[in-house]
């Protein structure tokens, strides 16, 4: 199951629990995704994954892809926040190949993740 989750008017954020399966993509994440491209002409997006990898369908797997590419241009900042290591390695490599900036949390970082897929990294005084 993905539900959205409140955050700024600049980003999508969803949360993935449970089964996930290709309608979820469809009736939660395409329309939020589209209405965002619609209002700021890009995507911010953060997806924090409270549920196995295992548990996506392989239909999801194929939704996510072609959401992806059928917004490629439109790819601004992304940020995948779970406790696997395997996706947190994959979606930081992910940023050498697509449009757009991809960058993998652990869950214990979501805020960070918020402020960065927003725009307003914390950043270290030196």
């Amino acid at each position: 199951m993905i539900q959205i989750l409140d955050a700024p008017d600049n980003i999508v954020a969803f949360r993935a629990t449970g089964e996930v399966t290709k309608n979820d993509y469809k009736t939660v994440i395409e329309p939020a995704v589209e209405k965002l491209v619609r209002q700021i002409d890009q995507i911010n997006f953060l997806f924090l994954i409270d549920t196995e990898i295992k548990n996506f369908t392989t239909a999801a797997w194929m939704e996510d892809a072609i959401i992806g590419l059928k917004n490629l241009g439109k790819w601004n900042r992304a940020a995948i926040v779970t406790d696997s290591e395997n996706a947190i390695s994959f979606t930081n490599k992910f940023s050498y190949i697509a449009p757009g900036e991809f960058r993998g949390y652990k869950k214990a970082s979501f805020n960070e993740a918020l402020n960065w897929v927003e725009g307003n990294e914390i950043k270290e005084n030196n």
